[in-house]
């Protein structure tokens, strides 16, 4: 059977780390490792973690508990791909969470069709509790828009021959992904939703300097992957679209 990691990066999370762990305890899948990596929170993330070991221990789940400073989010992530000992690799963060069918759904993909790469289907969770499917789909050429990192599975060999996160900026989990193409790895999607994503944060932000920031980076791992200058409508097309969502 197929081991899953599931990694958590946090920092100072208290207020929405439970939601997260509780949709990993509620699985329907055997064979989990769930990896969290703090940045040192100073308020009750780590507590609050811990409150669920016993409940790990019962379902037969591995837990790990990493609290140390880091370098940033892709930092954390490297930090737990590292620290993992799963077949295969997902990485939900905290305030997000799975659906019960997730992992087993991941599971049942890479058994029919063994691929590199796996992302399915994502509620963006506004606010107001309002909420927008957001689809995937196999671009021809690569794009955010029909790609979900919540949703995404990865291999741990993969990690091995193509590297981990390269901690160079905001977009480095899509650049994994362009990365991923550039290496013609096999790319499978299931158009079924399997994580909520709370919107907000810093891929989110909507003052122009961020939304100029934003291009730029994102910009930057279309070209560092071989990509036309082109790609810059692209980047500004996904910000915009943003602003509609957000």
């Amino acid at each position: 059977m197929l081991k899953f990691s599931i990694i958590t990066i946090c920092f100072n999370s208290e207020a929405v780390i439970r939601k997260t762990v509780e949709s990993v305890l509620a699985q329907n899948y055997p064979e989990i490792e769930y990896i969290i990596v703090d940045g040192a929170s100073s308020d009750g993330t780590v507590s609050a973690v811990r409150e669920y070991s016993s409940a790990f221990t019962e379902k037969g789940y591995t837990l790990k508990i990493i609290s140390e400073p880091d370098n940033g989010i892709y930092d954390a992530m490297n930090k737990g791909i590292r620290n993992s000992s799963g077949d295969i690799i997902g990485i939900i963060n905290s305030g997000d969470w799975y659906e019960p069918e997730a992992i087993k759904t991941a599971a049942e993909a890479y058994m029919e069709d063994p691929y590199d790469l796996f992302y399915a289907d994502i509620n963006l969770v506004k606010a107001n509790g309002s909420i927008i499917v957001k689809h995937s789909k196999y671009d021809r050429f690569p794009t955010s828009r029909h790609w979900n990192h919540p949703t995404t599975f990865v291999t741990k060999k993969t990690y091995e021959e193509l590297g981990l996160f390269r901690c160079e900026g905001i977009h480095d989990d899509f650049e994994f992904l362009l990365r991923s193409r550039r290496a013609e790895k096999k790319i499978v999607i299931k158009n079924r939703t399997l994580a909520n994503f709370a919107v907000g944060g810093t891929s989110n932000d909507k003052s122009l300097k961020k939304c100029v920031r934003r291009c730029k980076d994102r910009y930057r791992s279309y070209r560092v992957n071989g990509y036309s200058r082109l790609s810059i409508v692209e980047c500004v097309g996904i910000e915009l679209a943003k602003l509609i969502v957000s």
